[in-house]
């Protein structure tokens, strides 16, 4: 049977169906299996019309499948099923498809194995149909599909004839399906295929279609007759239908269920469905609904209400028992009430303090208890036992009270858990409303004795943590620090880079011996400050939970102390010991084979081994936040603990003993241990067998073992030096060693050893702590990763090597040999194709180059150095730059120049970018002195006799270096330069300018005032004298005292000589730089500026300012800070576009550099640019171009300047962002230009990993917006430019759906049952099969 299918032929005729029609009688089922089953192969290979006109063949197909389709076989009744689509796409839709349809429907009898044969054949028919996509014209096949719908399937459900044709009378139905009809139950089957018939061909189905289905479904909902199951559908099919309704017909639809739920004589069971029907098509349509929701919120919220549950219990005390009906509308509330609060956040905003009220009222809720868990029962600290009555209450049979109620709190749980997810912004955070009010009950309830209730209510409480640290304010590290980052928001500040210096070299990186972090204090106010009061009630009933209850509690507990330990950076001194000896307890006691608890069909996550990791780091979280006195007093429970968690067979627990293992080694090692009496090298010596044992073994995971080596790394960087030894011994420091360098040739293990060799190298302060031999083995086989591929590898070990060679204490035992290998190891990547390894590179060489010069600075190496110049037409910039000077500057140092200055004169010279050349050559002339073999005279002479343009801005850039590196005992004088200013070459004035700055950078009191009086002078000397301004305000930062006392007559000066248009650029840096070196004057002059009424001088202000921001220290922050916010809202509410346009860009540079200022005045800043991001049609003008007419939008620039900045916000606090607000731009942006569509998709990207929930809430307008952008028709006669646009803005489209497709799957499902993101779903078919070839691209990252 396997091969029969391989005799039917490749294209079916009508001949070949009817070949097959007698065998479906046949009395063998398996006969009629076969026979059916090739009917269906062959109508699914054969053409599209081959049975369109063969009317007859057709009629027999269908009366023949139609006859098995009750068939007292179930797997024949299945394949027929099947095989009615495949012959429903190849009949004709106008004359045998309706009689199908009809057909089908009477199918069944006495004799028929299921009842619901005919809704499921007629479902699987539907779907199988040409249906309409949204935004395009349906088809000729897509129409009549509908049209057959319309006459035949919908009159059956509905059970009368909806649209009737005056042209045809179309007889009523015989069958309805939904009709309610006595002895007749309605199958759930039909209210699937009605809500099929809906979401295949809902944009083509008329109003009263729709009214039609909707009255249906109603009738269903308040019948009696109707089992609870097709109610419970039909509150579904009700939603789904809600996607197409009109405007109107919503707002009657929505006025009937307000009528309903007004009815004094409503019963529970119809006010439960009712309620559902909101909650159901707030999910469905939130955009659409939200608005009225300001009438229907109050009618979910009033069974909540205390005057409805005093009158509960008023009538169970007569009863004895609560009403289940009522108990059902309660919990069909809350879930309807956690429904509007996630979908429509804005719109229950009103509603926002009865929610709360509802949510805690219903905590407690339990009607067997009068007074459950009062307030002096949760503070009673004399009860040791609070959880005894409690340990065994899984074991124990639940009544129907107990069963209902705790279905009723978890839903109050929940509602709260939506309020703190979608509300704990600046309002509801910062007011104190959620640490007031919910807070406080939420802790109480710790003690909920129902285990689902309980692990929703840690989760609630953890949440709410969560929120407040990222609510919280950034703050600086200082050095050294060694914070606790895990779970919080980093803010990066950017600093300038300083002029090059051969004691850069010094510079190593000390992390791993860094000092401990001292727990920071909690602020007086705000967020945290309420979070420090909570915690003394928080950490002694978390402690108890992980003592006393279930598995899943346990862990669902460290979960929310790990939280709570790393938004408060500690503060757990007063309670170390009752939360560390549970959690110990725990560790010691736990199996990773344990399973969690599935009590009450809810499966936990929660195993043993979990439980295990869970407890290692929230030990690792107390060690890295807490100080060492007192966590010493623990170490002798938590590192055996810790060394058995090591050797554990589950690796997750291994791995999370090692990050354990590291953080405890910190506390037990200088500087944060400094007395090796204490005990802690016995404890340390344990860790480092366990560690060394786990490296070596050949059974270790790979993945430990790599844990391992950079847990062994922090061990001997935290002992080093002659100290270390009171806390390792050497022998067992010299095994470490020799470990991690055989780890560094093993294919599996060398990245992880070439980290901890750089942590190792950096902390290292005593020669004797390595062996000659041991770092050069180590530093030659650092060199030979170089030429691997792998570029994490290059990179790592690259600064591994960096790390050895500039530590003193390790670079003394480096002879000349190891020095000339890594010489030759190093020139490949002294390429400026790579700037990110050209740097430390030659760093590296520089550090190598006092060892033994003469194997640094070979003549290839020359060589290598002259290309670097010579090849980088554009100039050398940034770190490399800096890099490559301090090595030229060390080459003369060591007296080695020679050679390199001829080639830098004669290879290089004019074929090089002359400003990095000059200053690499007079790097290397004032280092070397004589011993280069030229001149500062040479130089002026050159300057002086050179014909060519190039060599005499060479000359002068290398006049420039001398000047600023010899500073006041520079013999060149400021005339040398000026006397260039009137070249007839612009670019030897440009050089001129810039070298006499450069000069003047080092002599601020003799060239400044040359330059002032320079100004004085012609409009083409003001402008070149601006660059030398600029010069000498941007080097002098080592020296700011010179140039303070000319600060106002360089302001003067730079004002008057910028009120040209080219010059504003230039001006503003200058103004920009001038406020960082004199802030107390400048900053005040730019704000008084920004009310300037010249819209040029308003707008070189803004730019002046932007330059201003990358600066870090605290006094220009602490002059800055009173008036930054009211020159933003200034600058932001300019009335020119081009100026809001800058200063959008200067908000986004404040962000990134001064965040702290930023932050406290969001909600001031955020909504002027939320207005900017909004397209304005009066900023649309029409311009005449020849015979076209084309339109401008002038406020395209500003609006992508915009979006910009929301993205620039995403990054960091988005947490305060009013999140359906970013959505709402977000959705306009896609629609609009390419670059603003770009910053739409990025933004959408990032909130697909920061907030998920409200993504997947926003699929379906998604939907219609990407819908819009690859429904767009160009004109036939547009040019190249617009179809490139057109198809990238597909790609990007295409690209962003798969992007969400693949980060929300159940979004994506095609279940009828599932009423959500219906219009996404639609959209996916519609793309799957319309842009087939190009989703598979975008999938293979081909376009």
């Amino acid at each position: 049977m396997a091969n029969h299918g391989s005799h039917l032929p490749s294209n079916p005729t009508p001949s070949n169906i009817m070949a097959q029609i007698p065998k479906l009688q046949d009395p063998d089922p398996d006969l009629r299996y076969m026979a059916l089953d090739d009917l269906t192969h062959m109508l699914e290979n054969g053409h599209p019309g081959f049975l369109q006109n063969d009317l007859v063949t057709a009629g027999r197909a269908v009366d023949g499948i139609l006859a098995v389709l009750g068939d007292q076989n179930g797997e024949v009744q299945n394949l027929a099923i099947k095989c009615l689509g495949p012959l429903a796409t190849k009949v004709s839709y106008t004359d045998v498809l309706p009689v199908l349809l009809n057909k089908i429907s009477k199918v069944g009898g006495k004799d028929t194995i299921d009842s619901s044969i005919p809704s499921t054949a007629l479902r699987n028919i539907v779907t199988t149909l040409p249906r309409p996509v949204p935004g395009t014209a349906p088809s000729q096949m897509t129409k009549d599909s509908y049209m057959a719908l319309s006459r035949v399937l919908i009159p059956i459900l509905v059970g009368y004839v909806v649209m009737p044709n005056p042209k045809r009378m179309d007889a009523k139905p015989t069958v309805s399906l939904l009709k309610i009809q006595k002895n007749h139950a309605i199958d759930p089957e039909s209210v699937d295929l009605l809500i099929e018939v809906v979401r295949c061909f809902g944009p083509m189905l008329q109003e009263s279609e729709l009214r039609a289905m909707q009255k249906t479904c109603t009738e269903l909902i308040e019948s009696n007759q109707v089992s609870f199951v097709v109610k419970k559908k039909a509150v579904t099919a009700i939603s789904v239908l809600a996607v197409f309704f009109s405007s109107e017909h919503l707002s009657l639809f929505t006025s009937d269920i307000i009528e309903n739920l007004r009815d004094s004589h409503l019963v529970p069971a119809k006010r439960r469905l009712l309620i559902s029907i909101i909650g159901s098509i707030a999910r469905t349509i939130p955009l659409k609904f939200g608005p009225h929701l300001q009438v229907m919120a109050p009618f979910v919220l009033s069974p909540l209400s205390q005057e409805k549950l005093d009158e509960s219990f008023d009538e169970a005390a007569e009863s004895g028992s609560m009403n289940q009906q009522i108990e059902e509308v309660r919990e069909a509330s809350l879930l309807t009430l956690e429904s509007l609060l996630a979908f429509c956040p804005e719109d229950m905003r009103p509603f926002t303090k009865q929610c709360i009220a509802a949510g805690l009222r219903f905590l407690t809720y339990d009607p067997n208890v009068v007074d459950d868990m009062s307030d002096d029962d949760m503070d009673d600290d004399d009860n040791e036992d609070g959880f005894a009555d409690d340990e065994d209450f899984e074991e124990e049979e639940l009544s129907d009270d107990d069963e209902m109620s705790w279905k009723i709190r978890r839903c109050a749980v929940k509602v709260l858990h939506t309020i703190i997810s979608t509300r704990a912004g600046v309002d509801l955070m910062e007011n104190g409303i959620l640490y007031l009010r919910v807070a406080p009950e939420l802790v109480k309830r710790f003690r909920e004795k129902e285990e689902n209730v309980r692990l929703e209510i840690l989760s609630a409480t953890s949440l709410l943590i969560q929120k407040t640290g990222q609510q919280s304010l950034p703050t600086t590290s200082q050095p050294g620090d060694d914070s606790y980052t895990q779970n919080s928001t980093q803010y990066s500040r950017k600093r300038r880079r300083e002029p090059s210096d051969a004691s850069m070299l010094d510079a190593h990186d000390g992390s791993a011996s860094s000092p401990e972090l001292a727990p920071s204090s909690p602020p007086h106010t705000g967020p945290r400050a309420d979070l420090d009061k909570l915690k003394s009630t928080i950490v002694p009933a978390a402690a108890k939970l992980i003592k006393e209850s279930s598995l899943p509690t346990k862990q669902a507990a460290m979960t929310m102390l790990r939280e709570l330990i790393a938004v408060q950076r500690g503060g757990l001194m007063e309670h170390l010991s009752e939360v560390i000896n549970p959690v110990i307890d725990t560790l010691n006691a736990s199996n990773s084979s344990a399973v969690g608890s599935t009590k009450m069909g809810v499966a936990s996550s929660a195993t043993g081994g979990t439980l295990r990791v869970e407890a290692l780091d929230l030990l690792s979280t107390l060690g890295a936040t807490h100080s060492t006195k007192p966590m010493q007093a623990f170490v002798g429970k938590i590192v055996p603990a810790i060394t058995a968690a090591v050797t554990d067979s589950y690796f997750k627990v291994s791995i999370a003993g090692l990050r354990a293992a590291e953080q405890f080694i910190k506390i037990l090692t200088p500087p944060s241990c400094t007395d090796a009496d204490s005990g802690n090298e016995k404890q340390l010596v344990g860790l480092y067998d366990v560690i060394f044992d786990c490296i070596s073994s050949v059974e270790t995971d790979a993945e430990v073992r790599q844990q391992a080596i950079h847990a062994l790394g922090v061990l001997l960087a935290r002992t080093s030096g002659i100290q270390g030894t009171k806390f390792l011994p050497s022998e067992k420091r010299s095994s470490a060693l020799d470990l991690i360098r055989d780890r560094l040739k093993n294919e599996t293990t060398r990245i992880s050893a070439v980290r901890a060799i750089k942590l190792i190298a950096s902390a290292a302060t005593d020669p004797g702590d390595f062996s000659a031999g041991w770092v050069g083995e180590v530093a030659l086989e650092l060199g030979a990763q170089l030429r691997k591929a792998d570029r994490a590898l290059r990179g790592s070990s690259l600064m591994a090597l960096k790390c050895l060679c500039l530590n003193p204490a390790v670079s003394k035992v480096l002879d000349s040999q190891i020095v000339k290998d890594l010489t030759d190891l190093l020139a490949p990547l002294l390429t400026v194709n790579d700037l990110q390894l050209l740097g430390p590179a030659l760093r590296i060489l520089a550090s190598l180059a006092p060892v033994s010069p003469e194997n640094v600075m070979t003549d290839d190496m020359i060589k290598v150095l002259c290309h670097i110049l010579r090849s980088s037409q554009q100039a050398l910039l940034g770190s490399a730059l800096d890099a490559y000077l301090v090595l030229v500057q060390v080459i003369g140092e060591q007296s080695a120049g020679s050679k390199l200055m001829h080639s830098l004169l004669q290879e290089v010279g004019v074929n090089g970018d002359p400003g990095t050349v000059g200053k690499a050559i007079g790097t290397l002339a004032i280092s070397g002195g004589p011993s280069v073999g030229v001149t500062v005279d040479d130089f002026v002479t050159e300057l002086h006799t050179a014909q060519d343009s190039q060599r005499k801005c060479l000359a002068l850039s290398v006049l420039g270096e001398i000047g600023s590196r010899l500073g006041s005992s520079s013999p060149l004088s400021p005339d040398l330069f000026v006397k260039y200013f009137t070249s007839k070459f612009d670019q030897v004035r440009l050089a001129a300018a810039i070298a006499l700055g450069n000069a003047g950078a080092g002599n601020v009191k003799g060239y400044l005032p040359v330059v002032l009086s320079s100004m004085n002078d012609t409009e083409n000397l003001q402008y070149i004298c601006l660059y030398s301004i600029k010069e000498i305000v941007q080097h002098s930062r080592s020296n700011p005292q010179d140039v303070v006392p000319f600060s106002n007559e360089i302001w003067d000066k730079v004002m008057a000589a910028s009120s040209a248009e080219e010059h504003k650029a230039v001006g503003a840096e200058c103004l920009g730089r001038l406020a960082i070196l004199d802030s107390k004057t400048c900053l005040p002059l730019l704000q008084q500026h920004l009310t300037d009424s010249s819209p040029s001088t308003r707008g070189m202000v803004i730019q002046a300012l932007r330059f201003t921001l990358a600066e870090s220290s605290k006094s220009f922050d602490e002059t800055l800070r009173p008036i930054f916010i009211g020159m933003l809202t200034t600058m932001l509410i300019d009335q020119d576009l081009a100026n809001r346009r800058l200063a959008l860009s200067t908000l986004n540079s404040a962000m990134h550099n001064k965040s702290e200022l930023i932050i406290p005045h969001l909600s001031q800043l955020l909504p002027l640019v939320i207005d900017e991001s909004k397209k304005r049609p009066e900023l649309i003008r029409e311009v005449q171009m020849g015979p076209f007419k084309h339109k401008v939008d002038d406020g395209l620039d500003v609006r992508k300047s915009a979006y910009e900045t929301l993205y620039s916000f995403l990054d960091t606090v988005f947490t305060r962002m009013n999140i359906s607000s970013t959505f709402e731009r977000i959705l306009d942006g896609i629609e609009d230009e390419s670059d603003i569509r770009t910053f739409s998709h990025l933004m959408l990207t990032k909130l697909v990993d920061l907030e998920p929930e409200e993504t997947q809430r926003h699929l379906d307008p998604l939907a219609d917006r990407f819908r819009t952008v690859l429904s767009r028709k160009l004109k036939e006669n547009a040019v190249k430019q617009e179809v490139e646009k057109a198809q990238e803005a597909q790609r990007s489209v295409l690209k962003m759906s798969n992007k969400l497709h693949l980060a929300f799957p159940v979004a994506s499902s095609s279940s009828v049952t599932m009423n959500t993101h219906q219009n996404w779903r639609t959209y996916l078919e519609w793309i799957q099969k319309e842009y087939k070839d190009d989703l598979k691209a975008v999938s293979e990252d081909r376009i």
